[in-house]
């Protein structure tokens, strides 16, 4: 069974992207350069990893995607510096 995560990624403009996977440099490494990359994030680099969690399932982590997208910018910057827990976030 695979581990899920789920992680930000920060555009030049500070832009939040977020999505799931199961390995994270892997995907990281795709929307970066890559057709496999999100189509949102083409053009938007350099890019940076700006937060990740490993959450298990991954009907857990398309649940935490899905309420991470819902969120404020300023609650996904919370996120990124660790003031909000993505537990939190899952109540």
């Amino acid at each position: 069974m695979a581990n899920w995560s789920v992680y930000l990624i920060r555009t030049t403009t500070g832009q939040l992207y977020c999505g799931v996977t199961t390995d994270v440099a892997r995907r990281f490494s795709e929307h970066q350069g890559t057709k496999k990359g999100a189509k949102y994030l083409r053009g938007k680099g350099p890019l940076t990893l700006a937060w990740a969690a490993s959450v298990g399932e991954k009907r857990t982590a398309m649940q935490l995607e899905y309420q991470i997208k819902r969120l404020t910018k300023a609650q996904k910057e919370s996120i990124v510096a660790q003031t909000l827990a993505w537990q939190d976030v899952m109540k």
